[in-house]
């Protein structure tokens, strides 16, 4: 472990993750100069041609929180670029529990002969 005054790394590596369709993935580690931002990494991993529309239609993160294009970045962090959701979650299991029942789904759509509700 590394006294806590030494001086930052020159260099960072940074995982960089996008899902261009559902179901699908694309990796990247890429190395940056110490004081990269958010939006150097998507450029470096040839995701970012400059253009800030993109930004409106997909979101950016770093560890699953938002963030912004001009975050500042540490060594080890993982950027992820995510699409809009199409459907809210809470909606589509709400409409698909709907249309299959309460009788017929879930955790006690089978129970044993004779038994209480719920064991």
């Amino acid at each position: 472990m590394a006294p806590a005054d030494s001086p930052p790394p020159a260099r960072l590596r940074v995982t960089v993750v996008r899902a261009p369709a559902p179901r699908q993935t694309e990796e990247f580690v890429v190395e940056l100069a110490a004081g990269s931002c958010v939006r150097d990494a998507l450029a470096a991993a040839g995701w970012w041609d400059g253009e800030d529309g993109l930004a409106t239609s997909w979101h950016v993160g770093v560890w699953s929180r938002a963030a912004t294009l001009d975050q500042a970045l540490h060594d080890g962090d993982r950027v992820e670029w995510v699409r809009d959701l199409r459907v809210d979650p809470k909606v589509a299991r709400r409409e698909r529990f709907a249309g299959q029942g309460a009788r017929t789904a879930g955790l006690f759509a089978r129970r044993r002969p004779g038994s209480k509700s719920g064991y």
